[in-house]
């Protein structure tokens, strides 16, 4: 696919390899973006690319396909919501991660 910009380069990942969480929650003020309305924020960022692992890197629209809340209250809830969603869709190879989540 042809990104927007290198998902390794400085605009994706600040000059390092950073993955999922990381580089999604670079795209938000935790000040100033909450509530954050979830088609919006896709809108805007869906195209961009996400490291999911050292040879996987999807758009962000395909991570957040699997969320299922239309907005998050703030930085915690919507880092919740992705992480189901990952989950849910076979993007999340962190491994033990059964045992810090719950699947709601």
């Amino acid at each position: 696919m042809d990104w927007p910009h290198d998902p390794d380069g400085e605009q994706g990942s600040e000059g390092g390899r950073q993955y999922g969480h990381a580089v999604i929650a670079k795209k938000v003020d935790e000040e100033g973006d909450f509530p954050l309305d979830r088609d919006s924020f896709v809108a805007e960022y869906g195209d961009d690319p996400i490291r999911i692992d050292h040879e996987t890197v999807v758009p962000l629209r395909e991570i957040f396909e699997n969320v299922e809340e239309s907005s998050f209250e703030d930085i915690v809830e919507m880092h919740q919501a992705v992480g189901r969603a990952m989950r849910r869709s076979g993007l999340w190879f962190y491994e033990g991660a059964d045992q810090f989540s719950r699947t709601r």
